[in-house]
């Protein structure tokens, strides 16, 4: 590792969780140079939904490749992302009577978030955005504005303004939450923008996850979504939804907030869409406000990321029918089990599982705790990453493909590192 050490930026991250040197990997497994195998519960912070290698979109990419298939495109037409759209609008978004338009930007999550901010202030002509306690919406200047996150924002070196933060609706209420999370919180703020007097201006949009993946996996409950909905659309806001993590089945469902009875104006998605793992963010934006766009006034150079397209329309099969999503309720279910029990285990601390589908986690209340497990779990050979405020919560999100015989495994090995820790606490 003394190479990476010598000439990579300082500011270099999970290798830091991670140290070792991963040489392959196929599907929830990493294996590093020296032969060591880890089962992988970060796939690549949830962009690996698929597994690593998955062998129908390693297939498809590598004939693409033998064939000479466009690789960039910019925007310009491509029999890939004209395969992917189809696919895309076939399976996704017929089913459920979804009509958007599809907007390809530059190949991340925050890249999505700054189009859609920027076309909800161009829809409205309003300046100033709601966003949620404990939200993470990107990097980038925009987006980073929106992020909740202190340590994130401190790295800015400029004012992040044009920004109204507000308690996140997290069912049930998170650990040590002070913030009156909730409907009443979203009451009084409705108050506040329908009282002339009160100074706050009218927003141009609301952006949210409906779980907080990044932020400590809080879930919110669909009646405060809905008022949040409400609300937007009561002031002539958009409501934006940021599916970036929580999207592309993790939950059970291919959207996180299915079944809700939302209809965002625009929603977020990158990581999982792509497949294989190569980039690609993509916005769903409803017709009429995409209608307010002149061609090319939002660009990036990435935005025809054809590989992403061949991969990403292989994984689209796994939502042609229930079987994968019916797979990932039920490990969901196992999961959740497993983290309640090291819960159960010592009911003076506090702990709290909170969860959806294949994204489950362990509120330790004590971001030392859970470097320590998350460290002893690498020791083991099970990658886990640490979240929410100050690292407290350690989130699980193994591929929706996962065999039974490793999420066994990799849930035996977290628990008993759990267990281990908290006793010795």
């Amino acid at each position: 590792m003394q190479i990476f050490e010598q000439h990579e930026s300082g500011i270099r991250g999970y290798c830091r969780t991670y140290p070792t040197v991963f040489s392959t990997a196929s599907n929830a497994r990493q294996t590093d140079e020296n032969g060591k195998s880890y089962i992988d519960f970060f796939a690549g912070a949830g962009v690996l939904n698929f597994g690593h290698n998955n062998p129908a979109m390693k297939k498809a990419v590598i004939e693409y490749l033998e064939n000479d298939g466009v690789l960039h495109s910019l925007d310009m037409y491509t029999t890939a992302k004209r395969s992917f759209i189809s696919s895309f609008v076939d399976t996704i978004l017929t089913p459920r009577s979804m009509d958007y338009k599809l907007q390809f930007m530059g190949p991340t999550g925050s890249n999505a978030v700054e189009a859609a901010l920027k076309l909800a202030r161009k829809v409205t002509g309003r300046q100033d955005v709601v966003a949620f306690s404990h939200g993470f919406h990107g990097m980038t200047l925009g987006s980073l504005a929106c992020t909740a996150n202190s340590y994130f924002r401190d790295a800015a070196g400029v004012p992040l303004p044009h920004v109204i933060r507000a308690p996140f609706g997290c069912e049930p209420v998170c650990q040590g939450c002070t913030q009156g999370c909730g409907l009443d919180s979203l009451h009084q703020l409705r108050a506040q923008f329908e009282e002339p007097s009160s100074g706050l201006p009218r927003p141009a949009a609301f952006i949210l996850e409906a779980i907080q993946a990044e932020g400590g996996v809080h879930v919110a409950s669909a009646a405060w979504l809905r008022e949040v909905q409400q609300l937007a659309h009561d002031l002539g806001a958009l409501f934006i939804i940021d599916d970036i993590q929580a999207g592309c089945g993790r939950t059970g469902n291919y959207f996180s907030f299915d079944g809700m009875g939302l209809s965002p104006d625009i929603i977020t998605l990158a990581k999982g869409i792509g497949g294989i793992g190569t980039p690609l963010a993509m916005n769903l934006v409803k017709p009429e406000h995409d209608a307010h766009w002149e061609p090319g006034e939002h660009t990036g150079t990435f935005r025809g990321q054809d590989i992403s397209f061949i991969a990403g329309t292989e994984a689209l099969r796994y939502f042609e029918d229930d079987n994968l999503m019916k797979l990932t309720r039920a490990n969901g279910i196992l999961m959740r089990d497993a983290l309640q029990s090291v819960a159960d285990r010592f009911p003076k601390r506090g702990l709290q599982v909170r969860g959806k589908g294949m994204m489950q986690a362990l509120d330790l209340g004590d971001g030392s705790l859970a470097k320590q497990i998350t460290a002893d779990c690498f020791a083991a050979g099970l990658l886990v990453g640490p979240c929410g405020s100050g690292g407290r919560v350690i989130k699980l999100i193994p591929p929706l493909t996962i065999p039974d015989e490793d999420l066994a495994q990799g849930l035996a090995i977290f628990t008993d590192a759990a267990i281990s820790r908290l006793e010795a606490a």
